[in-house]
């Protein structure tokens, strides 16, 4: 829960599984009609393949069905994004879009070919959604590089915004002392398993009233690992977490969250003011300010690239 995850892919690629499970496949799409062109863009073609793949991918992802006009833009936008990239001889490595894929599968407790195997149970080859991490890969740099001075966010920004919106609620930073309690699920246990042990970390979150004693309750547990104690600050955390810890109770559980090992919960045992401490907001308005920033650099600048490309919807 505590890790601090890139905006980027923390996203809705993380449900891809749970979402790709779901789908149902009885569409078939013959040879002959997956070929088809639907789009040139600058001389490439989009098929009707990528138009199923690209829209099973967002299903999944979003758990919403998209219209196949907006499919079709999203894939010429993406033909652009890496065809400029191609101008600047950018390259993305395939380590690095491995890296992504890895994290992915390990959030899902699988290795990377099976990964691939249950998106392909699902209809979505996984070279479908290699492209599309490449291309926002190769975007997020393009922008970051191409509008680095309009994307910087000045101190003065950052204060203007604190004092007009008067940060968080209580203004105050605070320290925690946490431990991370994680009930072991063994790989290839499957959801059922995975299931099991979030029931066991419910239970247990129930029972939990204060550290001593919860601590005791948690060790009693088959395949739990208690961690030491940490301490964590406000500024240390996004502002999600900071709600999270402010509305558990000191001496109770956080709710249960799945990582790579299986279910963990985290006992708050302590919650103090740190008197003078950084209470995360100006991180928290950097963040929202160059991601803003970022989302309206990018979206001007692929409108200048459609009105210089060449594209033709057949």
């Amino acid at each position: 829960m505590l890790e601090i995850r890139s905006k980027l892919w923390r996203s809705t690629y993380c449900t891809v599984m749970a979402g790709a499970l779901a789908i149902s496949l009885s569409a078939t799409v013959t040879p002959a009609t997956a070929q088809q062109v639907v789009a040139r863009v600058n001389g490439e073609p989009i098929t009707e393949v990528d138009v199923i793949q690209r829209s099973r991918l967002i299903q999944v992802s979003t758990h919403k069905a998209a219209s196949r006009k907006d499919v079709i833009e999203e894939l010429i936008n993406e033909h652009l994004k890496m065809q400029t990239a191609n101008r600047y001889r950018m390259e993305i490595s395939n380590a690095e879009v491995d890296r992504v894929v890895g994290a992915m599968a390990g959030r899902m407790r699988l290795n990377n070919d099976q990964f691939a195997k249950a998106l392909g149970t699902a209809g979505i080859s996984i070279n479908a959604l290699r492209r599309k991490l490449r291309a926002d890969l190769a975007w997020n740099q393009i922008v970051r590089g191409k509008f680095a001075n309009n994307l910087q966010v000045r101190d003065r920004e950052i204060a203007d915004v604190i004092s007009r919106d008067n940060g968080n609620k209580s203004g105050k930073a605070y320290e925690y002392t946490l431990r991370p309690i994680l009930l072991i699920v063994p790989r290839g246990g499957g959801d059922a398993a995975m299931m099991a042990r979030r029931r066991e970390a419910e239970g247990l979150r129930g029972r939990f009233q204060n550290c001593e004693d919860g601590i005791r309750l948690a060790r009693g547990l088959r395949d739990v690992a208690v961690r030491d104690p940490i301490t964590k600050l406000s500024g240390d955390l996004t502002g999600k977490l900071r709600e999270v810890l402010d509305s558990t109770k000191v001496g109770t559980l956080t709710p249960p969250e799945v990582t790579g090992n299986g279910i963990e919960v985290f006992a708050l045992c302590n919650r103090r003011e740190a008197k003078g401490g950084d209470t995360g907001q100006e991180r928290d308005v950097r963040e929202k300010l160059f991601g803003e920033r970022f989302e309206a650099e990018g979206k001007q600048y692929l409108q200048t690239l459609r009105r210089s490309a060449s594209i033709q919807y057949r």
